[in-house]
């Protein structure tokens, strides 16, 4: 009896009778809902706290990038513009630029196509079991 207290001792419990047993049913069914959507909220908040303190940091990444991509881009230009003229120079490293937008934009796009939405997976394979149990079947191996 590691600790346990007079009324949690199963063998000290007087017996209940069948019908308060199935009184108390919606009562433990009603914790359990609460108890199901306060996991759901946890593990929401869990979730969304991660990915906004990480899309945070993208986008400082992001800024500082920019930075450095508009350094390389004068720096490619001031390149060309040893063996063409200036204005030739520019158009060349602009006309590549938009072809690399170009490509991320349609990468990106396609991607987020199949994206599917964030969802409380653990919440659901616990309700899942929940309902599971409640009508008495298990879940059967492959």
């Amino acid at each position: 009896m590691h600790g346990e207290s007079p009324k949690t001792d199963p063998q000290r419990e007087p017996k209940r009778s069948l019908a308060a047993l199935i009184a108390d049913v919606p009562r433990l069914l009603g914790e359990l809902v609460r108890g199901e959507i306060e996991s759901l909220k946890t593990e929401i908040v869990g979730k969304l706290k991660n990915a906004g303190i990480g899309i945070g940091l993208f986008v400082g990444a992001a800024f500082v990038a920019l930075f450095a991509l508009m350094v390389l881009i004068a720096a490619a230009i001031l390149g060309l513009a040893e063996v063409l003229p200036a204005w030739a120079a520019a158009l060349i490293v602009a006309g590549v630029l938009l072809i690399i937008t170009a490509v991320l934009v349609m990468i990106g796009v396609n991607l987020v196509k199949k994206g599917t939405p964030p969802a409380p997976t653990e919440t659901i394979t616990s309700i899942k079991n929940d309902v599971r149990a409640i009508k008495g079947t298990r879940k059967r191996r492959s």
